[in-house]
């Protein structure tokens, strides 16, 4: 019925539409582009973008090539990289404690061993700034008597999946043996370690060939576990399987802030006084009569040629040109509010929203920095403590254990953007007023985690007692007569 009513109709099923899209860089390539930004070097920047050919790369301010004769100063504001700096500092730096159930001093023994502290700000760091990366553990009695942990960046790491569940992480660490380049791959697997070795073409070479890798062999686990911890904070949705940098969709919005920058910065350099000067008014020096040369900065000025008509007057004129600081300063507002949105709050970084053009609107942007701090750690905790079952796993392992995956691990954080202690006061105290928050409920939202549990229980004692509400056993009224009788 549907088909003749479509013939009736003289309807036709539309002709699909192929395209084909040529993705510029790949996963490394994207990788290296995020650690050029993260590095923050002006002529890192502009050689890279000066060897993209797409077409659209060469319309950024970073690709851009003077005119002959001419200059341009490219000036890097750095904001990728304190991004990244300040929010890496803003999730570990109230990370007080780690608590386990079980086998604390071990583990704190291994935390010392591996500065794991230090080792949790390399991760979080290079994980924002490169999309992803891995956990490896290993070991090696020459070093350390405990398990080594590292941890190695999205370029230094690959993943492989089977029916979308990791069963696989591939270490690359770029060796040079007999004045060649290789590149030496650890396959982490479940059930064990294996090792291979390839060539700058991507081929694999025999590793059998190199006295260097004899000490590689490959390794069984009985225990059936993955020694390795991969991370990823944002699934990557151009590749699939990865992470994906803090700085994806925002390489435009930094390109166009170095721009306004630059642009600001010249302006302020040309709007300098300039003095138009007869030739023979020349500033020389004084001892060789030489003239002296000009200079952008101290002794800028225009020669003009000496009038020596009758009744001319030759002498110096200065000007100054005028320079739009509103235009510049409208513009890098909204270049930067574009590299900011989204991520991190402008106050978080330092920068006095008072100057900015809307400064109530800037302030309530404050929870953004929250909102990122939030996602980070969501994922972080897990990620710490599936890293220290791990090595516990691979410490029992070493010796022959059994393994114990129930350990109970509490992640102590203090708190972030947190009320004052008097706002917090002021709110608590109106609770207990109306009845709705009990003493003990009071002391512990006032003081959270800053006080231990026997500091708290006798504070309530005294408040109570203060209240004039004394805690007394129970009265046994009659006990005596039945003393006496027995």
């Amino acid at each position: 019925m549907i088909t003749a009513i479509r013939n009736y109709l003289r309807i036709k099923d539309p002709q699909s539409l192929s395209i084909e899209i040529d993705q510029l860089l790949s996963f490394d390539a994207e990788v290296f582009k995020n650690r050029i930004w993260y590095r923050g070097e002006p002529n890192e920047l502009h050689e890279f973008y000066g060897n993209l050919d797409d077409g659209i790369s060469r319309q950024h301010f970073w690709s851009a090539k003077p005119t002959r004769g001419c200059k341009i100063r490219k000036i890097h504001t750095g904001l990728p990289g304190m991004i990244v700096d300040v929010l890496t500092n803003v999730c570990l730096d109230d990370l007080f404690d780690i608590i386990l159930s079980d086998r604390q001093d071990e583990w704190d023994e291994i935390a010392k061993d591996n500065k794991f502290t230090d080792l949790l700000k390399e991760c979080v760091s290079q994980t924002l700034a490169l999309g992803d990366g891995a956990f490896k553990f290993s070991f090696d009695e020459s070093i350390s008597k405990y398990p080594i942990i590292e941890f190695y960046e999205a370029d230094r790491v690959d993943f492989e999946y089977d029916r979308g569940r990791l069963v696989e992480v591939i270490f690359k660490t770029k060796k040079v043996l007999n004045q060649n380049c290789y590149t030496f791959k650890e396959h982490y697997r479940k059930n064990g370690i294996t090792y291979s070795l390839e060539n700058s073409s991507g081929n694999e070479v025999n590793m059998a060939d190199f006295s260097e890798l004899a000490e590689y062999k490959p390794v069984m686990n009985k225990a059936e576990f993955l020694p390795a911890v991969p991370v990823i904070f944002t699934p990557s949705a151009k590749f699939k399987g990865r992470g994906q940098s803090i700085f994806s969709r925002k390489y435009d919005n930094f390109d166009s802030l170095d721009e306004v920058y630059s642009q600001w910065m010249l302006a302020v350099r040309k709007g300098q006084i300039k003095e138009y000067i007869p030739r023979d008014f020349l500033p020389s020096n004084p001892y060789t009569g030489e003239i002296l040369q000009s200079n952008d900065f101290d002794n800028e000025y225009i020669v003009l040629e000496a009038d020596g008509g009758e009744g001319a007057v030759n002498k110096v004129e200065t000007t100054q040109g005028t320079i739009q600081h509103e235009a510049l300063l409208a513009s890098y507002i909204t270049a930067l509010d574009l590299c900011l949105q989204g991520i991190i709050s402008p106050s978080t970084l330092g920068i006095d929203v008072k100057k900015l053009d809307n400064a109530d609107a800037q302030r309530e942007k404050e929870k953004t920095t929250l909102y990122t701090r939030n996602k980070v750690l969501s994922v972080l905790d897990g990620i710490i403590k599936d890293v220290i079952i791990t090595a516990l796993k691979f410490s029992d392992t070493l010796q022959n254990k059994s393994t114990d995956d129930h350990i109970d691990i509490t992640v102590a954080r203090g708190g972030y953007a947190n009320p004052s202690f008097e706002a917090q006061v002021e709110t608590i105290s109106k609770a207990a007023a109306a009845g709705i928050m009990s003493t003990e409920a009071c002391v512990g939202e006032l003081y959270g985690n800053d006080k231990d549990e026997d500091w708290k229980e006798e504070e309530v004692r005294r408040i109570k007692e203060e209240k004039g509400i004394i805690e007394a056993d129970e009265p046994s009224v009659g006990d005596e007569i039945f003393a006496g009788i027995e």
